[in-house]
């Protein structure tokens, strides 16, 4: 018998992954947790029925939202990820020595605990020493924090359930307070292709926006999101992501798969819809 997992974009845009078997399924007391061994795409992880990564394509989301901040400023030293459970953007972040703390906030331990176990590729830094995990909620975390962090990471499930709290102007706030002088906020945006999606992706660029005096929003393809066009936020205090780009990444001999410097400088460059949609948000 054949197993597949769907994820439905819409009522008429649906995305299927043909399974070989499913790992572990459990319910935490947040959501649904999902690990599936598919035949194309390795490894998945699946919460509340949402594709969360694959092993196959997990390096794209989270090489763009780590070197694009880091590369802005070599100087970062104190970092802040929200979400982030199942250890990509860590994994990322421990390859810079420069980085002397990350603090990790994920609301629903269990997540980490099966990333730690069945997906190894993503969760292999978490026990880096410069890594700090706390179990509770991003949103109350932040609003405790003040001039602290170089950078912060929000890498969160969707804009509903448990992550709907970190698309609000009052979160963006608390970060913005919690961020030093020369702070980057970086989060995931959301598609700009269906229309559910996009709207929600408005929402997020409209509150960041009325937070963060420079808000750009910079693309990857990552081919098992929706439409397989993905969008990042981008919010400092004042560095530009393009005019502040430092030369001297490259240097660092980095083995990225998907980003690069010269890929940096492009990604800002949107198509005109989306650009249309950011201006109307």
């Amino acid at each position: 018998m054949d197993l597949w997992f769907t994820e439905y974009y819409t009522k008429n845009a649906r995305f299927s992954i043909r399974i070989n078997k499913p790992v572990i399924s459990v319910e935490s007391e947040f959501q649904r947790i999902d690990v599936l061994d598919s035949y194309l795409f390795g490894r998945i992880l699946v919460l509340d029925g949402y594709l969360m990564l694959t092993e196959k394509d997990e390096f794209i989301y989270h090489e763009m939202m780590t070197h694009i901040p880091m590369a802005v400023n070599m100087g970062i030293r104190d970092v802040l990820v929200i979400g982030a459970g199942d250890g990509g953007v860590i994994r990322e972040l421990t390859k810079y020595d420069s980085i002397r703390r990350i603090d990790m906030v994920e609301l629903d331990k269990l997540v980490v605990d099966i990333c730690r176990e069945y997906l190894p590729q993503t969760s292999c830094k978490l026990d880096d020493p410069r890594v700090h995990i706390y179990y509770e909620d991003g949103l109350k975390f932040v609003r405790r924090k003040s001039d602290e962090y170089d950078l912060i990471i929000v890498d969160s499930t969707d804009p509903f359930g448990p992550g709907e709290g970190l698309f609000t102007r009052e979160f963006y706030g608390n970060c913005y307070k919690a961020l030093k002088g020369s702070g980057i906020l970086v989060n995931q945006h959301e598609s700009p292709y269906y229309p559910n999606d996009a709207r929600a992706m408005q929402r997020a660029h409209k509150q960041i926006r009325s937070v963060f005096p420079v808000a750009l929003v910079y693309q990857a393809h990552i081919p098992t999101y929706p439409s397989g066009h993905w969008l990042f936020g981008f919010a400092s205090k004042g560095l530009d992501p393009i005019a502040d780009l430092d030369p001297g990444w490259d240097s660092l001999g980095f083995k990225t798969r998907y980003y690069n410097t010269e890929l940096h400088k492009g990604c800002f460059a949107l198509p005109s819809y989306v650009k249309e949609l950011l201006e109307n948000a």
